[in-house]
């Protein structure tokens, strides 16, 4: 466990990694150029799982070197930032968008509000990546 839940701090990064709904991804292009955006995530299980848009840089960035970043947003005045740092894999054997119910849990209203659904968003979004974290630093706010 990168997080130690006994430890307030770690129990606060958990709590993040489970509540917060965006967080910043940064993979590294094939020629060594970072590139972060924003995702949408599931902490389950101790690790992190991504829908990518199957257009996605990200995917091919991962399958050339699967070295991942993965950051939430600050408290606004530069604390309480979560920064995970770990292995990503293209995991086909993830269930798609509408069979994964904590994942509809956490963002359904905004998948039907912003992308028509479950099986709208599945067309575009259906390559799971998954994020097993190897280190995690939390810096207080």
């Amino acid at each position: 466990m990168i997080f130690n839940p006994e430890d307030e701090q770690g129990a606060h990064a958990l709590r993040r990694l489970i509540d917060d709904r965006i967080a910043w991804l940064t993979t590294v292009t094939p020629s060594g150029q970072p590139q972060s955006t924003p995702i949408w995530f599931l902490w389950a299980d101790g690790e992190i799982l991504i829908y990518s848009d199957h257009r996605a840089l990200r995917n091919r960035n991962i399958a050339a070197n699967p070295r991942v970043s993965l950051h939430l947003d600050d408290d606004g005045e530069g604390g309480d930032i979560v920064v995970v740092q770990g292995e990503a894999r293209i995991d086909p054997g993830q269930p798609p968008v509408p069979a994964n119910a904590p994942y509809l849990a956490k963002y359904g209203q905004w998948i039907d509000a912003e992308l028509g659904g479950p099986d709208k968003m599945a067309e575009t979004y259906s390559v799971a990546i998954v994020i097993k974290p190897t280190r995690g630093t939390a810096f207080p706010g």
